[in-house]
């Protein structure tokens, strides 16, 4: 049986997670997102892994929830659910995330995408919100991450309506890094993985979690967390390095 979800190291340091349900458009069923977090976990532990990237096919992204799935589901069912836990075991990735857009980008398919830290997309992919069309609402970020993303008015044009928005207006609102021509996101965003996995990588872990932590706290607070974060990385190996490469006019050696 073909796996759901491909993983490949296509450059050094690169991890690449390719979605892998064509017929059913990557919906992303509760196995497949608890694959992908696993395939995350293992990532954290692997010094050989610098960088993640994420994509589906030049088609779609991932569409959304799996309908089948959905269509089981009750309030009878607990919050912290298997499909609860592996969102928080995504979000918990602490190495650099690149998301791959090609076509549609729908639903849970936008809150997979949001868990990444930085997206590259087609000019034709298209992101949207659309489950109120389905009489529900986001469940995994739609309504949490995205207006932290994208500003309250549009998130709330997004899901209200469930209009999907353009890649050039996605890429206006910063809820997309990069657009590139159709078909060319892959390439473009192994690029950027190859490029950031030459850089320093706890430097680049600090970075990303406190960046990521600015969300949760007042700004009095982040300031403090960011200083005690930058300290603890003057007496690091890799400052060492960095500074050293710098006046010898070299590539740094990140061990």
């Amino acid at each position: 049986m073909t796996p759901e979800l491909i993983r490949e190291m296509p450059a050094e340091g690169v991890l690449l997670l390719r979605l892998n349900r064509p017929e059913k458009r990557n919906a992303l069923t509760t196995p497949l997102l608890q694959a992908i977090a696993a395939a995350l976990d293992g990532a954290n532990g692997d010094d050989s892994v610098r960088v993640v990237v994420v994509t589906g096919d030049d088609k779609v992204f991932a569409a959304g929830a799996d309908l089948d799935e959905l269509a089981a589901s009750t309030n009878a069912d607990t919050i912290e659910n298997p499909r609860f836990q592996a969102w928080a075991r995504i979000r918990a990735c602490a190495k650099p995330m690149i998301a791959v857009v090609e076509g549609w980008c729908l639903g849970a398919g936008l809150e997979l995408m949001m868990r990444a830290d930085l997206v590259v997309a087609g000019v034709g992919a298209r992101f949207g919100q659309p489950e109120t069309n389905l009489g529900i609402m986001p469940g995994a970020g739609g309504t949490s991450v995205l207006p932290r993303l994208v500003g309250r008015s549009l998130a709330m044009e997004m899901v209200l309506t469930g209009e999907p928005i353009s890649a050039h207006r996605a890429l206006a609102a910063g809820l997309i890094a990069r657009t590139v021509p159709d078909g060319g996101a892959l390439s473009a965003a192994l690029a950027l993985a190859t490029s950031l996995a030459s850089r320093a990588p706890d430097a680049l872990r600090t970075a990303k979690a406190s960046i990521l932590a600015a969300d949760d706290q007042p700004l009095r607070h982040q300031l403090i967390s960011e200083r005690e974060a930058f300290v603890s990385l003057l007496s690091s190996a890799e400052k060492q390095e960095g500074i050293a490469a710098f006046r010898e006019k070299r590539s740094p050696r990140w061990e």
